[in-house]
């Protein structure tokens, strides 16, 4: 049976979007109903500082609450600099998500740096987790175009995809940050992105914004991502990015793929 792997960032690319902080006894509702839908792979919050995303400042406490509750579920969160994965390593996380951006515009406002200096940092953080025996997706912001400067140079896109995975990231996420893919792109740039690095999971994570989220994800089904990022109800986006709101629905995802007769785990009625 062909099978893909449904990673739901609701509790953080999702909650992180939205105005109301949600509080820790409502995210473990909402955790806890992922997980008994049959979700396996969920990233539950971000190590970034408190005043920059609100929404996620309790993430240490969350993850010392739930890390030991579910032991067939990867739960992994987003760390951007050496303070988030000192604070990771203290919660005893096995896996973590990094990422950084192939435009320097959305670079200079998401984490205040130029992206090629963010990118070196990057190598050195990934470098660091891989160290301490931390397992590492890595991931390319902007990879199919930015709201700022328009096209990203999909040769750029390889470099940087092959210096992160020399870095000993075991997973390179690919990510439409604004919104701007379309289903030929992403299977073209997919496709060379799993011949630049071979033996290493490539994942998506997709933007709806412009409603080719769901035809995204199947396109880069097509190329040989078995991966996804999805997010419940469709929550989430990047708020450092106007418009760029809206995730893949995860409910969207498995009716896409229940239809496809491809096997996600996931019960769509719970």
């Amino acid at each position: 049976m062909t099978c893909v792997i449904l990673e739901d960032v609701s509790l953080r690319d999702g909650l992180q979007f939205e105005q109301k902080v949600l509080p820790l006894e409502k995210k473990l509702i909402l955790f806890h109903l992922l997980v008994n839908a049959g979700l396996k792979r969920l990233q539950v919050g971000s190590f970034v500082h408190p005043e920059l995303i609100p929404q996620t400042a309790d993430t240490d406490e969350f993850v010392r609450i739930i890390k030991n509750e579910c032991s067939d579920i990867l739960v992994t969160a987003l760390v951007l600099n050496g303070k988030g994965l000192e604070r990771a390593r203290d919660c005893h996380l096995s896996h973590l998500t990094m990422s950084v951006s192939a435009s320097d515009s959305h670079s200079r406002r998401n984490v205040k740096r130029p992206s090629l200096e963010a990118l070196m940092d990057m190598i050195e953080l990934v470098k660091n987790a891989v160290d301490s025996g931390i397992l590492v997706r890595v991931g390319i912001q902007c990879a199919f175009g930015c709201v700022y400067e328009g096209a990203i140079s999909e040769d750029k896109i390889l470099e940087i995809a092959s210096r992160l995975v020399d870095s000993g990231a075991i997973e390179l996420n690919l990510a439409d940050t604004t919104g701007m893919g379309h289903p030929a792109q992403v299977k073209r740039l997919v496709k060379k992105v799993i011949n630049a690095v071979p033996g290493r999971s490539i994942s998506l994570h997709l933007h709806d914004t412009r409603g080719l989220g769901i035809a995204n994800i199947m396109a880069g089904y097509e190329a040989g991502v078995k991966i996804f990022d999805v997010s419940a109800g469709g929550l989430g986006g990047c708020p450092f990015v106007t418009g760029a709101s809206g995730n893949v629905p995860t409910e969207d995802a498995v009716n896409l793929f229940d239809q496809s007769g491809v096997h996600t785990g996931i019960d769509i009625e719970a």
